[in-house]
């Protein structure tokens, strides 16, 4: 899996090679937990089965016997390119020890990491919501609108809140940079 920018300074200047001597040297090109190989392209099923093609058997998500889908499943098996990653156990990039280290399939990878994730999609959410909070209150964006279009009572005319625009006044600075943080320009 690709490392995002913003965290390949967690990993160290050898990764590829440490990367490589996992996936290859020490696991032999296959998944250590489903026993998939890299670069095999494997037919799959919803359930997590896949074909191994080496044996001519079907195979569950960890590698051990499965049965064979009946016509109803075989219908909706796909086709996947297996491609293998150096896993951290701990899910910390820093612990780079071999031990730490394993070599995982994309799919196993996503199961291994998931609790990760998810926290990761709470936490997302949570400063999605707060950012909505912070621009439009503590209300959904729908019913702010709403009530900005409404007419105020004893005004004349239509008036909007939201079209009032209120410069920013900051001490300190010189005319030039106050027009620029009006207009938005640094």
């Amino acid at each position: 899996m690709p490392i995002k920018r913003e965290l390949r300074w967690f990993y160290p200047i050898d990764w590829p090679e440490i990367s490589r001597r996992v996936r290859f040297e020490r696991a032999g090109g296959v998944c250590e937990r489903c026993g998939r190989r890299h670069g095999e392209t494997v037919r799959c099923l919803p359930d997590g089965r896949w074909f191994d093609v080496a044996r001519h058997t079907w195979r569950n998500g960890r590698g051990r016997l499965a049965r064979w889908p009946d016509i109803e499943e075989a219908v909706a098996f796909r086709q996947t390119r297996v491609i293998l990653a150096a896993a951290h156990l701990d899910h910390d990039p820093g612990n780079n020890r071999l031990r730490n280290l394993r070599s995982l399939c994309q799919r196993c990878h996503m199961i291994h990491d998931r609790t990760h994730h998810l926290a990761r999609r709470r936490i997302t959410y949570l400063l999605r919501r707060a950012l909505g909070d912070l621009f439009l209150g503590p209300y959904s964006a729908h019913s702010t609108l709403a009530e900005s279009r409404r007419p105020k009572s004893g005004s004349s005319g239509s008036y909007h809140a939201l079209s009032k625009v209120i410069p920013c006044r900051t001490s300190g600075l010189d005319r030039d940079a106050q027009q620029g943080l009006e207009l938005g320009v640094s």
